[in-house]
């Protein structure tokens, strides 16, 4: 089974803050210490700025320098601390223009410094305001998308089953609102499988991922099959979301004997490949989506996995283009899998991404799982 998440965050920013995390760790979890450490080096930071200005000269380090460690300031430090800070540079930014004089300094520079301390400022409120300590709120999401890629992983499969998961949001962003739950149930003889694609994209469709993820998750395993996604659709009305909407494809496999069960809630067609045959077969279903009608109806499939068959699930940014029929993506993802057939399904996932929707605007994720 082999997973893709998404670019972990490694920018500038990211190390800073992971640098004062472990300054924390250091001196004890935001301790006075810590703080101090943080002040400290940022006033000196300022000092420096200024001395190489007024010595080398504006051509060697600019007036609007100094706007760096108010920017840093307002990542690094609380409220108080941030005030110190805005005092020293302030400070620095008189004593440059005495020594350079305005005509060197220009005022452009100050109005600059004052936009930038005024976002610095605003960005300690609003982490005050939600309750955060400083690098706690990049954290928090942080494990929030880790939290959603893990209820993604499949629970290890044995006697010849095997399942590759791919998952990639939109534009690299750490957050989508294409999500898989998965679960064993009755003592590892059934595998159920849930693929939801959230209304949205970005952050927004992945907050809401998050949440809808941890109640399915809940739920599967603990109703019974058949009254899974109807379960799900009174959630998602209950949330009473603006424009939000899921798509949903559950699956129960028996593990034992191959049968198979398909409940489809307005979601893309699963494929089922025939290994006698050596063929791929889409699943025509209908169904509602999740969250708009409280009596939904959901069709179902049943069928049979024999050794060597396999099914193919995915989202509707694989296969959707704008101005383009959505058959015609589908023709080309099982294109994709016919290809598949030759070299095996182990990797398939990431292939079938790679070759179909590599840079897709959308949210995209692939499930197969196959009987060797």
């Amino acid at each position: 089974m082999s997973q893709q998440g998404d670019a972990q965050p490694g920018g500038p920013i990211a190390r800073l803050l992971a640098a004062r995390r472990r300054v924390a760790l250091l001196t004890g979890p935001e301790s006075p210490r810590a703080k101090s450490i943080t002040l400290a080096a940022l006033v000196m930071l300022t000092g420096v700025i200024a001395i190489v200005t007024t010595s080398a000269g504006p051509m060697v380090a600019p007036p609007l320098a100094l706007a760096v460690p108010v920017l840093l300031g307002g990542l690094l430090l609380e409220r108080s601390a941030l005030r110190a800070l805005i005092f020293v540079v302030g400070a620095a930014m008189v004593a440059e223009i005495v020594d350079l004089g305005w005509h060197r300094v220009r005022p452009g520079t100050v109005v600059v410094l004052v936009i930038i301390t005024a976002i610095s400022i605003e960005l300690v409120r609003d982490r005050e305001r939600l309750g955060f300590s400083v690098g706690k709120g990049e954290s928090m999401l942080i494990e929030l998308r880790d939290q959603l890629m893990r209820q993604g992983e499949m629970p290890p499969l044995t006697n010849g089953w095997n399942a590759d998961i791919a998952q990639r949001s939109a534009g690299g962003s750490s957050f989508g609102g294409d999500f898989l739950v998965s679960t064993l149930a009755d003592h590892g003889k059934r595998l159920e499988v849930a693929i939801v694609d959230v209304s949205g994209k970005g952050l927004d469709a992945g907050t809401r991922a998050l949440l809808l993820s941890g109640a399915l998750g809940g739920l599967l395993g603990s109703v019974a099959p058949e009254r899974f996604l109807a379960a799900a659709n009174d959630y998602v009305i209950r949330q009473e979301w603006d424009e939000g909407f899921a798509t949903a494809l559950h699956i129960t496999i028996d593990l034992e004997s191959g049968h198979f069960r398909l409940t489809n809630a307005g979601h893309p067609p699963a494929a089922h490949y025939a290994g006698g045959s050596g063929r791929w077969t889409l699943i025509e279903q209908s169904g509602t989506v999740l969250g708009l009608d409280p009596e939904a109806k959901f069709d179902v499939t049943e069928g049979h996995l024999a050794r060597y068959d396999a099914l193919l699930f995915y989202t509707d940014g694989l296969v959707e283009v704008p101005g383009r029929d959505l058959a015609l993506g589908i023709d080309r993802l099982l294109g994709a899998a016919e290809g598949l057939i030759p070299r095996g399904f182990s990797g398939g996932a990431e292939l079938l991404v790679d070759t179909v929707a590599p840079h897709s605007m959308d949210d995209r994720a692939v499930v197969l799982i196959w009987r060797a």
